[in-house]
């Protein structure tokens, strides 16, 4: 069998100085963090009740033990790369190493999908490197407040029958997969490719009688199938993991969506931009998929707040097209009926 290359190897032959090289450092701690962390999650209950609410995050969120554990872990793995300022979901402020001289800023969402601990459903970590701003104070959270397009690196790390890091330093997204045998990270897929078209979607219909009009139509032809006007067939995929999704996508394409919707709190979306919208696009538009709000290309957005909601949607680009159709955006939106010129998913 042929020798697969390494995180390790790869990484070598994109860094060469600089930002790029710290970048490199960087991804190779979370790659150890991440390997801790596949660890703890394989023992499940064996390890303790890491499903226990153990706190809550200023907006009502619960926090898990395995949140509060794998958020450690990140923090501590990134106290030895060239990283000057952390943000995390499980932080309400972004956290100073004290490390001087470090070019980069790092955002995390240490687990999603923490709702699935307990049923043994892949979840992951995702991650954002960004170069520090030349603008302002070396602790500020400003250096956060940047595009999508300025991240050097991006990816996750999904825990499941597999522990693979998926991985863009804006050539391409590629799949790094754990070997138990020897603790490294082999190269397994390369330069994946989203289908531009698709047949699957995922979304969470139980907030149906919540979304806006544009939202309900587009998943009301998905559901008419072959007698509708789309004269295809679809099928629904819905795990509450965002990784597990994202993943399965890159892997055979579809749509996902979780869009802004009439609940209190959720009118911006309910995802975060800078540690889950921003690094799933990076991801998606590096091989040949799409993510946008509906109305705007997500790596597009100038952030403004570190825990900054989003609606997101993001896929195969012919799907998402349509999708961002009925929000009033797309080519297809002179296809729409009067109604959604009038009211959309982002119109009040």
């Amino acid at each position: 069998m042929k020798a697969l290359m390494s995180l390790e190897d790869y990484l070598a032959g994109w860094a060469r100085n600089g930002e790029v090289r710290a970048a490199a450092k960087t991804v190779l701690s979370l790659a150890g963090a991440g390997t801790e962390i596949s660890g703890l999650i394989a023992r499940g209950p064996l390890a303790g009740s890491m499903s226990a609410v153990v706190g809550r995050h200023g907006d009502g969120d619960s926090q898990k033990e395995l949140d509060r554990i794998t958020n450690d872990l990140i923090i501590e793995a990134l106290k030895g790369a060239p990283v000057a300022l952390i943000a995390s979901e499980e932080l309400e402020a972004p956290l100073a190493t004290g490390a001087d001289d470090a070019p980069l800023c790092v955002a995390i969402d240490p687990l999603d999908g923490s709702s699935n601990i307990d049923t043994n459903v892949s979840v992951g970590t995702i991650f954002s490197i960004l170069p520090l701003r030349e603008d302002t104070g070396r602790e500020d959270e400003a250096h956060f407040f940047q595009p999508g397009t300025r991240q050097l690196a991006a990816g996750y790390i999904i825990y499941g029958p597999q522990t693979s890091m998926v991985l863009s330093v804006g050539a391409g997204t590629h799949i790094f997969t754990l070997d138990p045998a020897d603790r490294k990270y082999k190269l397994t897929a390369a330069n994946l490719q989203v289908p531009a078209d698709t047949r699957e979607f995922a979304i969470n219909a139980s907030n149906y009688r919540h979304w806006d009009t544009g939202i309900r139509q587009y998943i009301d032809s998905c559901l008419e199938g072959a007698q509708g006007a789309r004269k295809k067939n679809f099928n629904t995929r819905w795990i509450g993991s965002m990784v597990a999704e994202c993943h399965r996508i890159l892997i055979r394409g579809g749509i996902y969506l979780y869009p802004g919707d009439a609940r209190e709190g959720y009118r911006q979306g309910r995802l975060r931009l800078i540690y889950e919208g921003n690094p799933v696009a990076f991801l998606m538009e590096q091989a040949g998929g799409a993510a946008t709000t509906g109305q705007m290309r997500i790596l597009d957005v100038e952030p403004t707040a570190i825990h900054q909601r989003i609606p997101l949607i993001f896929g195969s680009t012919g799907e998402v097209a349509i999708a961002e159709s009925h929000c009033g955006l797309g080519e297809n939106s002179a296809d729409r009926s009067p109604l959604f010129a009038q009211r959309g998913l982002f119109r009040p």
